[in-house]
């Protein structure tokens, strides 16, 4: 392991692989793992992109690569897939868009599955940016499977947030509903090439101006772009730019990292949970239990108490 981990922090892609996929594995040297990435912590700028099915995610990811590597910046990219609900299985295809980067040797390309996880993001995903931190990478680029309205998880993971619209998805209405709007640092209006662009453009820009913010709030940036073209890419790079610098100039990047650290902390204690209950599963306590509350001797309150109780 000690090898090992020297290797990924040389950048080495395939000490970084067998890093991750522990990670996904759910290995008992996790700990180990995590120790040792542990001074790197927050070194990486963190770009979550989410947005419906088909809104371009993958080529503006792709073209944002290309972008940050003229920069002369070291890329990772998780690319998250679904699962299939009935197989479990997931194709991964989301990095076919990517292949001219497969060789470039400062960019990092990881395909990752949900494994019915809500939200967006796998469960490992939190754990694997950190990888990347500790490998090296200067920007981590995650890409979340296609959303729909209420999955938001990207947002307590990612230090900038983009979200990606297209021309034809929505009206007005659409627009200032509560949900995965609500969580833009930038918005992207991709494939501004198709008619209904500029009707996008608007709702958008009149839904931020209906929000209320206090004097110093960040304002969400909206750009165009066609990212299938290379259109637009380096006003979604500038964007995120700007937002960085607000975000360090009033001790917001901080206060992100610190909520994203607790919710690791939670999630790795909820699984823990999990873990033991799924124990119980094997044992005699939870099917007494359940027996007592479906008689009406107890009732389920009282029941998870006792369950607690014995953990």
């Amino acid at each position: 392991m000690p090898a090992l981990l020297a290797r990924a922090r040389e950048g080495d892609p395939r000490s970084v692989a067998r890093l991750i996929t522990l990670v996904e594995n759910g290995d008992p040297a996790l700990p180990e793992v995590a120790a040792a990435m542990a001074p790197q912590a927050g070194r990486a700028q963190v770009v979550g992109l989410t947005g419906a099915p088909g809104v371009g995610k993958s080529t503006t990811t792709n073209e944002l690569v290309r972008a940050l590597r003229l920069a002369g910046r070291r890329v990772g990219v998780l690319a998250v897939d679904p699962s299939s609900p009935f197989t479990g299985g997931a194709i991964l295809g989301d990095r076919v868009r990517m292949q001219e980067h497969t060789a470039d040797p400062g960019v990092y390309i990881r395909s990752m599955s949900s494994r019915g996880q809500l939200g967006g993001l796998s469960a490992a995903t939190p754990q694997a940016v950190r990888v990347l931190e500790g490998a090296g990478c200067d920007v981590v680029l995650v890409e979340t499977v296609g959303v729909g309205q209420a999955e938001v998880e990207i947002a307590s993971l990612a230090d900038t947030t983009l979200v990606l619209l297209a021309p034809g998805m929505g009206d007005a209405i659409q627009a200032v509903k509560a949900g995965v709007l609500e969580i833009a640092d930038v918005f992207v209006i991709n494939k501004a090439d198709r008619p209904g662009a500029d009707n996008t453009y608007r709702d958008i820009q009149g839904m931020l101006a209906l929000g209320e913010r206090a004097a110093g709030d960040w304002r969400p940036q909206v750009v165009r772009a066609v990212a299938v073209k290379g259109e637009g890419v380096d006003d979604v790079v500038a964007a995120i730019g700007k937002h960085r610098d607000w975000l360090e100039s009033g001790g917001e990047l901080r206060a992100r990292r610190e909520r994203r650290a607790a919710a690791e902390i939670s999630a790795l204690a909820l699984g823990t949970l999990r873990a033991r209950m799924g124990d119980l599963h094997g044992g005699t306590a939870l099917a007494g239990l359940a027996a007592k509350v479906a008689d009406g001797a107890l009732d389920p309150y009282a029941a998870a108490d006792e369950l607690l109780a014995g953990l």
